[in-house]
């Protein structure tokens, strides 16, 4: 597991949806919201400003449900959800990754945390 910043990629299955980020995946949530339960997303947050999209934009379609306050973003081709952007709870812009979509991260050495969404 590592604590140090990073360059990652990654995307959507079809890899129409391609980013970059800046940062730390060594922790993850996994969410039993009625959403990620069922898709099985792991997610890390991260400032927007760590955060660029490379290409997809316009595949990308984005759904809301419950207190619509995060977009779920997915690809209109393969359907992946990859990152979902929203507010950290003081305000600020972040994005909240699917680590399962980006590559090359070993998902044996992320620590995953259980969230219940379910309750929210």
């Amino acid at each position: 597991m590592t604590t140090e910043a990073h360059a990652y990629t990654g995307g959507c299955h079809c890899r129409k949806v391609r980013f970059e980020l800046e940062g730390t995946v060594s922790t993850a949530i996994a969410c039993n919201c009625s959403m990620c339960g069922k898709k099985g997303t792991l997610l890390a947050f991260f400032p927007e400003s760590s955060f660029r999209l490379l290409s997809g934009r316009d595949a990308l379609t984005d759904y809301q449900f419950n207190k619509h306050v995060i977009h779920h973003l997915f690809c209109s081709t393969c359907g992946v959800t990859s990152f979902a952007r929203g507010k950290m709870p003081d305000g600020a812009p972040m994005v909240a990754v699917n680590v399962r979509c980006l590559d090359e991260v070993d998902l044996d050495q992320v620590k995953v945390t259980s969230f219940d969404g379910k309750s929210r």
